[in-house]
């Protein structure tokens, strides 16, 4: 038996013209989230992370704060802990271009339309340009699930994935066995650099924790705790 640590990336650069690079906040969320691994003795036999900018510097914040010797081997890189093009999914059901988000009614329709967007997609009724349809990517993070398992067969030991909040959700929702559907408010609740634990063997996946940031918890880092 071991426990999966499913990483949300730290914040990156929302209303930026690259949204896929970390923010300086970002990077010391996840540092701090090493340290506070590594004060718990915490090492990973098995480390996993998305293609995307923003999972490679999560997890090099993290791996510095963790220490040199935490994770035991390379992270393997997986297109299927990619996240979801939510550009994509917005302009599939709001074909005018929003423009950049700037005040905060800009970010209160970019997710209302996100929302809506991922219903559409999920339920099959839009096919979002350059993205895979809804079964194939939960198919990539099955495979990603698979992967784990594996490991947890040949040998106990943790593993950390660094992903985004669209897998992550995902994951959730196929391990408790929930509606396609509630992997969008499971997603849109997640914290950046939050934490969600599966215990895991060779046969299952079990939810162990949601969502939390237990390195955040104190009155330094009160005002680190961001969602986008």
């Amino acid at each position: 038996m071991g426990t999966l640590y499913l990483i949300r990336h730290g914040q990156a650069s929302l209303g930026a013209a690259d949204y896929d690079q970390l923010s300086e906040l970002g990077a010391q969320q996840c540092h701090r989230l090493g340290r506070y691994f590594n004060a718990r003795g915490r090492r990973f036999g098995l480390v996993l992370r998305g293609t995307l900018r923003r999972h490679e510097q999560s997890l090099a914040a993290l791996a510095q704060g963790l220490g040199d010797d935490a994770l035991r081997q390379p992270a393997r890189v997986l297109p299927g802990l990619d996240e979801y093009d939510s550009q994509a999914l917005v302009q599939a059901v709001h074909a005018p271009s929003l423009g950049p988000i700037v005040t905060a009614e800009d970010r209160r329709r970019h997710f209302r339309l996100l929302r809506q967007g991922l219903a559409a997609w999920i339920n099959g009724e839009t096919r979002p340009a350059g993205m895979p349809s809804h079964a194939d990517f939960s198919a990539g993070v099955r495979a990603a699930l698979d992967q784990v398992r594996e490991h947890a067969a040949a040998a106990d030991g943790d593993v950390l994935l660094v992903s985004s909040g669209g897998p992550i959700s995902n994951a959730v929702a196929q391990v408790l066995g929930a509606p396609a559907l509630a992997a969008i408010e499971l997603n849109l609740q997640m914290r950046n650099s939050a934490i969600t634990e599966f215990d895991v063997n060779a046969r299952r996946h079990a939810l162990k924790a949601f969502n939390h940031l237990p390195h955040l918890d104190d009155a330094e880092a009160a005002a680190w705790v961001t969602y986008a």
